[in-house]
């Protein structure tokens, strides 16, 4: 398969996974089970089946090919070059290539000056006006390359105002952009481009990430504190011509593999421009040897497995698509990697995709057995009692009043002690918010800022930055003891009322604060390599280095937090809502019961019509139950979970045999 294909196949394996999903949702809604916090749920759920984004991020230093390879992979189709691809630098800032479905064809260019407003990029994608906005003609090919070509427009610049920019300028050009004979500096002309673009790939969810060389990346800290690591897949290139150098070497080690002991999934090493050994002195065999040992040599460079490395020929394997010669393109090895870019990307998100859907939908199925179950039982009690009341006199229904009355009474007692946790839920819920929520972060911010900014030695500065994280880091251990007390507590008493009102209730659910400390353990590791240096603290000017701290670091931080809250915020909703359904449920069996009683005992003759109606609810209900199973086998079938045998009678899954 293509990847072309590949992505296809996973474009249809979220769009039926989606409408199994909105199946169960519909038939929640229609037979009345569940709540509007089940229904936001599953809602979300579809969401993020619809708005699935895949990013593959390409991290090279100038002149490795990388505008070429992405030519060559996805825009073959156009008969010729789209990207510019010559020598020297042809990408100078951040260029993400999307589609949404609401999109004009079009490119946006952000202007580098945009930095001197302290905003990170992010925020500026919500003020369209801040972009210089480009129409694209996608019928035509020179339309094309002119707009994807002032990716590359640049600027000279006073030594000065490159570094107000947030560039390294460097006489020697070792570390920093170095000025030329007019003293003056190029610099990119944009900060970041986006391109909407209309491409069968881009349509399907994936975003291409074409990043700039070295000392354009270190200029944006956005793109190595955020964009990079929240790329599904980096595909890292190198020339075969230059091999690992020392610059190639500071891209990957700070960049790709996140700093030292850095390791993350979903990244690829391309070692481009193999035909720059096709030198017609050397036959088939001994440029094969040549390639293989240059494999090595990368793989042992980069500490990766001699797997991961792919050698290609982007600038053949393009012209051997758009002429449509197999041989060339067999020869390119172009074919590999795209394979290898399927294997390695599609199966990891899809896993992600899939259990993130499971999660929310086999809990609500479980609620909505529970809740049917319920319904159930209480129909046969029901059933049960009106059937023993056959032949037996007035007395006998009193009885049987007087038995549905104490029992609603004990019931209304036990609810005292809901109402109590309930309070208790209420005032945990807002101790955890508040060493979890954006109140505690704005105070920590706010303090850290004043921190900096009286701070008159460099010591002071880091203690200031460093603390920051540490005050973070105790927010959430506290959040953590916060939550394993409300965990505690609401599993008593879903097992308090399991015992003695019979409520089907399974354990409360889990939740970890464990992915939000290892985020910050990553930003944190990110500061102590970009920031947190001594170089860094004696030559950068302290309010540049706190403006710097708050456009990045701090601003990375709060995105972690907001996760933190809107993930713990629905776990809060999710954990009280089977206990609310299940005493509502029960309410209503109370009140039911009582109800077919007192009609019995105002008339006798009612009996046998009200016991052929709860025969028929029964038969109604089993077939619920059924329907249910089969939705839950559908969505587990689709999204590749095992299905689980389900017992209609009791209400409750059968454990699969060993």
């Amino acid at each position: 398969m293509t990847l072309v294909d590949q992505f296809s196949a996973y474009s249809q394996w979220r769009a039926a996974a989606s409408s199994a999903v909105g199946r169960l949702r519909q038939w929640l809604s229609h037979n009345e089970i569940g709540d509007a916090q089940g229904d936001l749920r599953l809602q979300c759920v579809l969401e993020r089946l619809r708005d699935d984004k895949l990013t593959v991020a390409f991290v090279a230093e100038f002149s490795r090919g990388k505008s070429e390879l992405i030519n060559a992979l996805f825009f073959s189709g156009y008969g010729d070059r789209v990207l510019p691809s010559s020598a020297g630098r042809t990408t100078m800032c951040p260029t993400e290539l999307q589609w949404s479905a609401d999109a004009c064809p079009e490119i946006r260019l952000l202007p580098i000056r945009t930095r001197a407003t302290h905003a990170n990029v992010s925020e500026l994608k919500r003020f369209p006006q801040e972009w210089l906005v480009l129409p694209l003609d996608v019928g035509s090919v020179g339309s094309l390359q002119q707009g994807f070509s002032r990716v590359g427009d640049t600027e000279r610049v006073s030594p000065t105002e490159a570094r107000q920019l947030g560039f390294e300028v460097d006489p020697a050009s070792a570390d920093g952009l170095k000025a030329g004979l007019d003293g003056l500096v190029e610099i990119p002309s944009w900060r970041h481009v986006v391109v909407q673009f209309p491409h069968p790939l881009l349509e399907q969810g994936l975003v291409v990430l074409d990043t700039p060389g070295l000392n354009a990346i270190g200029a944006e800290p956005e793109l190595t504190l955020s964009l990079l690591p929240n790329a599904h897949a980096v595909l890292f290139i190198l020339a075969a011509d230059t091999g690992v150098t020392h610059s190639d070497l500071a891209v990957w080690r700070e960049y790709v593999r996140g700093g030292p002991g850095g390791g993350r999934r979903g990244g690829l090493v391309v070692l481009n421009k193999i035909d720059g050994l096709w030198d017609g002195l050397r036959d088939e065999a001994r440029i094969d040897e040549e390639i293989d040992r240059q494999l090595r040599s990368v793989a042992e460079a980069l500490g990766v497995p001699a797997e991961s490395v792919f050698p290609v020929s982007a600038q053949k394997g393009l012209v051997a698509r758009i002429h449509d010669d197999e041989a060339l393109l067999e020869r390119s090895r172009l074919g590999a990697l795209e394979r290898a870019l399927g294997e390695e990307l599609l199966p990891t998100k899809q896993e992600i995709v899939r259990d993130g859907a499971l999660g929310e939908t086999d809990d609500l199925i479980l609620q909505a057995r529970e809740v049917l179950g319920a319904r159930l039982s209480g129909l046969r009690e029901q059933l049960h009692e009106l059937t023993d009341l056959r032949g037996k006199n007035q007395s006998v229904i009193e009885y049987m009043m007087r038995k549905i009355r104490a029992e609603k009474t004990e019931f209304e007692e036990g609810l005292q002690k809901y109402y109590a946790v309930r309070s208790v839920f209420s005032n945990l819920t807002n101790n955890l918010l508040a060493h979890l929520g954006m109140d505690m972060l704005r105070d920590e911010t706010r303090r850290t800022r004043e921190a900096m900014l009286e701070s008159t030695f460099s010591k002071g500065l880091s203690a200031a930055m460093e603390g920051f994280f540490e005050n973070l880091r105790g927010s959430l251990g506290r959040s953590a003891g916060e939550i394993a007390e409300i965990t505690r507590m609401l599993d008593s008493m879903y097992k308090r009322f399991s015992v003695e009102h019979g409520l089907k209730l399974a354990a409360p659910e889990a939740f970890s604060t464990l992915r939000y400390e290892r985020e910050l353990e990553r930003l944190e590791a990110a500061f102590n390599r970009q920031i947190n240096t001594a170089l860094t603290l004696v030559t950068t000017e302290k309010h540049t280095l706190t403006q710097r701290f708050f456009e990045t670091v701090a601003v990375e931080a709060r995105r972690t937090f907001e996760v933190a809250n809107r993930d713990v915020e629905r776990w809060l909703r999710a954990v009280m809502s089977p206990l609310e359904t299940q005493v509502r449920e029960y309410q209503l069996q109370l009140k039911r019961r009582l109800e077919s009683v007192k009609r019995i005992h105002q008339a006798t003759d009612t009996l046998e019509e009200r016991i052929a109606e709860l025969e028929q609810a029964e038969v109604a209900m089993l077939a619920q139950l059924d329907e249910l199973a089969g939705l839950e086998a559908t969505i587990r079938t689709i999204l590749g979970a095992p299905v689980l045998p389900v017992s209609a009678q009791s209400g409750g899954p059968v454990p699969c045999a060993a």
